[in-house]
Formats: C-alpha cells, sequence, structure tokens
C-alpha cells in the first residue's frame, strides 16, 4: 500500500555505481579541477582520478582537504604559483607534465576552481597537444561562482543583471589583452575578480573615474567555501580602505555590483558551512 513517503535518495554507493569512470590511459595527462577548497564539491570524476593517478602535480590554490584525498603513496609534486612569491615557470611545468606522459605515467595536474578558468590549463593543454600528448580535462566548481554562492551572493537574477563579468583582477595597462576599466566603469553589469586583492585600491580608483557609483555595493570573499571563509561588503568607494583595516589576505574574490546588495536578505537564512 503506498503511503506517499518518497523512498529515501539512493546512498552513494549506490549511486556511484552507476556512473560510468573514463579509462584513465598511461602515457596521459589529466587537467583537473579541484573546486574553490570544499572537498564536498569535488566532482566524482576528479575523485576518481585521484586514486587513479600515478603521480599528482598540484597548484597553491588546491585545499589541503583535496589534498588529503589523494591515496597513500602517489607521488605529489608542487606546482604553485602565487603572485610575488617565488614560483615554478610554466615552461618547466609543462615541460614536467610531458616528460612524464613520455615516460608512460598516468598524471593528474590538479588545479584549483576550474582548470579553464584563470588556471592556465588552456595553456597546458595547447602545450601538450603540441607535443602529442593525449590529455582529458575534468571541469571543476570555479572560485568566481562558488565563493558568491557561500556567501550568499547570486551570480544572477532576473531583477538585477542578465550579464555577469568574471575578470582577473591584475592590472596590465600596458598588456594590448588587458582589461578597458573604462568599458567595465561604464557598464553596470556586475564584476568578479580573481586574484585582485592588491591591485583592488587601483581597481576601485579606475571603476570610479570610469562612472561606477560610488555606493555601488561590493564584497570580499577570502578562502571561498572553506570553514575559514570571511566576507566583507562595503561600498565600491571604501572598499578598498575597509578591505586593508580588516587586515583580509588572499585568496580572495571581489564582487562589485547589484547582486551584492541580495547579501542582506540571504546571508542570515543561509546554511552555508
Amino acid at each position: 500500500m503506498r503511503t506517499g513517503i518518497a523512498p529515501p535518495p539512493p546512498s552513494f554507493k549506490e549511486a556511484n555505481a552507476v556512473i560510468e569512470t573514463p579509462d584513465f590511459a598511461p602515457g596521459t595527462v589529466w587537467l583537473v579541477g579541484a573546486g574553490p577548497g570544499d572537498p564536498g564539491l569535488l566532482t566524482l570524476h576528479a575523485l576518481n582520478a585521484l586514486k587513479a593517478a600515478e603521480i599528482v602535480i598540484y597548484d597553491a590554490l588546491v585545499s589541503p582537504a583535496i589534498l588529503d584525498l589523494i591515496p597513500p603513496g602517489i607521488p605529489r609534486e608542487y606546482a604553485g604559483k602565487r603572485g610575488g612569491k617565488p614560483s615554478p615557470q610554466q615552461a618547466d611545468i609543462s615541460a614536467r607534465l610531458i616528460d612524464l606522459a613520455h615516460a608512460g605515467k598516468r598524471i593528474v595536474r590538479l588545479k584549483g576552481g576550474d582548470p579553464f578558468v584563470f588556471g592556465r590549463g588552456g595553456e597546458e593543454a595547447a602545450t601538450l597537444a603540441a607535443a602529442g600528448v593525449r590529455f582529458r580535462v575534468i571541469p571543476g566548481v570555479t572560485a568566481g561562482l562558488a565563493g558568491l554562492a557561500y556567501a550568499g551572493i547570486p551570480a544572477t537574477t532576473r531583477d538585477t543583471n542578465p550579464a555577469l563579468v568574471l575578470a582577473t583582477g591584475h592590472l596590465a595597462d600596458d598588456n594590448p589583452g588587458g582589461l578597458d576599466w573604462r568599458v567595465l566603469g561604464a557598464s553596470d553589469v556586475p564584476i568578479v575578480l580573481y586574484m585582485g586583492l592588491s591591485t583592488l585600491p587601483a581597481i576601485a580608483e579606475k571603476l570610479l573615474a570610469a562612472g561606477r557609483p560610488p555606493g555601488t555595493p561590493a564584497a570580499i570573499v577570502t578562502n571561498a567555501t572553506l570553514p575559514t571563509q570571511q566576507v566583507l561588503v562595503a561600498p565600491l568607494n571604501r572598499i578598498a580602505a575597509e578591505t586593508k583595516a580588516a587586515g583580509l589576505k588572499s585568496p580572495a574574490l571581489i564582487a562589485i555590483g547589484s547582486i551584492v546588495a541580495l547579501r542582506d536578505t540571504l546571508a542570515p537564512w543561509q546554511i552555508t558551512l
């Protein structure tokens, strides 16, 4: 007899049993997104890759909780790049991947967030292709979206914005491919900046000079999705000063625009960490 009670959801073991995992062939490189830090946001394909790898080459922003999922005995090599600190050269990292692939290894190149969102995954994939090395991309949850979600800031809503700009916070005025801050400042489209904490004063100044209202809400999210996550909200004309006063440190995301104002309504009721 039907009781009207829905059956319980399948257990992880039952769900996993119907998911076909790709074959990890020797001599191939998997560019794997580790997500923003919370191990619960790691995909099943990423987890299976870590279990099948013969070596893992990982970036600076991969959280310790994710690294703990690598089985004991699998070698790990650090290849993190952090602004302003001594870092491996990209050419050396790519050469290492190629050498390991030619040696017949199963290599996981583990990157924070998504490999193809400000993660140099595209560069590495192009280098591997030029060297005749087969690769697979395992997308990850990018911090620019997950960090906002955990902070109670929707990336888009029908009432606020039909578009969103994801951008790097590195200032490169002399780079022909750099951002035109005048265009971003004149627009009301919300902006999410990666790697922009050190350049925040200059970015805010450029946006204000280009026409963004001083009272535009802005937010800093540090250590996104982790138990140590912090969120600071202030108007655009004060966000840099308040961030400095609070002593916030990288890694951090910066959100600027109408979506930030929604946090006041959502965050008090949101279950996160």
